[in-house]
């Protein structure tokens, strides 16, 4: 599916790719509403192009720092998630999709956010360049927010499901953790992972998003066409 033009010129291909998935992404946001914004460069492109359409929401709930300083920007205003816990749509980008549009996050840290966020919505619909849809995931690391008293615990704990942890360097989350990015993991059944890394103490949340996957995922190519994923039918 990726495109060899990414080879000759990345990115300026990439940004084509992720403004039309961002752009396609548009048509489920319901004017005046409230949304869940994730973290990322294709949802900057997204923020920018929200803000130009007609149909910006009247308020969101943004994943990280970063994103909330882009809506702001934008005159977006940025709330809480609220006390009902539930937002009708969430839109975000990804590292790693999967046919089953199962997803790694945490690229840029915020993936703790961003699954409390993604469980929360009745639609969650991610945007992507098409070189981040893979045969299966696991090409790059699974990245593992971590409370830093508990790091060599979970290091050691991460060594027995097969991973390497590498603490990401000079990088603190917003939750004031830390990041270990790990390599190794064997991701056949990326939901059971997900739910043993889960239960290692000291872990707050791993970029596995297998047990909530993408709802729907937008895949923009280098051209500026997009393609739609779904959940496959039974």
């Amino acid at each position: 599916m990726t495109s060899g033009t990414y080879e000759l010129f990345p990115d300026e291909a990439r940004t084509v790719a992720m403004r039309a998935a961002a752009v396609r992404a548009l048509e489920h946001v319901e004017p005046g509403s409230l949304m869940g914004i994730g973290t990322g460069a294709t949802v900057a492109q997204f923020i920018e192009v929200l803000a130009a359409s007609d149909r910006c929401p009247g308020e969101a709930v943004a994943s990280s720092r970063r994103t909330a300083h882009l809506l702001l920007a934008a005159g977006i205003d940025v709330v809480p998630l609220p006390d009902s816990g539930r937002v009708p749509l969430y839109i975000d980008g990804a590292d790693e999709v999967d046919p089953l549009m199962r997803l790694i996050k945490g690229g840029g840290g915020a993936h703790a956010r961003e699954k409390v966020l993604a469980c929360s919505a009745d639609l969650f619909v991610c945007i992507v360049d098409d070189a981040k849809v893979v045969p299966a995931l696991g090409s790059g690391p699974v990245p593992v927010e971590v409370l830093p008293f508990a790091r060599h615990w979970v290091v050691r704990r991460l060594s027995e499901l097969g991973g390497r942890a590498v603490p990401r360097i000079d990088f603190v989350t917003d939750n004031g953790n830390e990041l270990l990015d790990v390599y190794g993991l064997g991701l056949a059944d990326p939901g059971s992972v997900e739910c043993s890394i889960a239960c290692i103490p000291g872990v707050v949340a791993c970029g596995i998003f297998a047990l909530r996957p993408a709802d729907i995922v937008y895949a923009g190519d280098a051209s500026g066409a997009v393609v739609e994923m779904r959940p496959p039918t039974r």
